[in-house]
């Protein structure tokens, strides 16, 4: 099944059974605010882990370095930000993984381990030169 697919089917269900256990441990009025509070917190903490990031980046710029780290970083914050908009419990503790700098490391670690290890299992290829060869009367092999 496509993962994706599977994504979309799961996520509610579980952010629905998450809902229906906090909110009888708590009551309704406390999750719905914890929602909103989670929401509110990580949004501005997205920002201001954003705004560090872009002024990482931006020095990297000026040292004339590629900022390849705080380019996924800045993705990551921004889906991190997006998960953290979205009512649910599992999506705002993925969501704080990620913005929050240690995590988001260990998460490009793991990451980048296993597309090196992908790299690694694929050079099945030959490299090689060519060259078109026209069809005129000097130059035939």
């Amino acid at each position: 099944m496509n993962t994706l697919l599977l994504t979309i089917i799961l996520v509610p269900i579980i952010e629905i059974y998450l809902f229906i256990k906090i909110g009888s441990q708590i009551g309704a009025f406390n999750t719905i605010s914890l929602i909103f509070i989670t929401a509110i917190i990580g949004v501005v903490y997205a920002r201001y882990e954003g705004l560090n990031t872009l002024k990482s980046g931006l020095s990297q710029l000026f040292k004339n370095e590629v900022p390849a780290y705080e380019i996924i970083s800045g993705a990551a914050i921004a889906f991190a930000a997006l998960l953290l908009i979205i009512p649910g419990f599992a999506t705002d503790t993925i969501g704080f993984l990620l913005i929050f700098p240690l995590t988001r490391k260990l998460f490009f670690k793991k990451i980048s381990t296993k597309f090196e290890k992908n790299r690694k299992e694929k050079k099945n290829f030959i490299e090689g030169e060519y060259e078109d060869i026209e069809d005129d009367n000097d130059r035939k092999i």
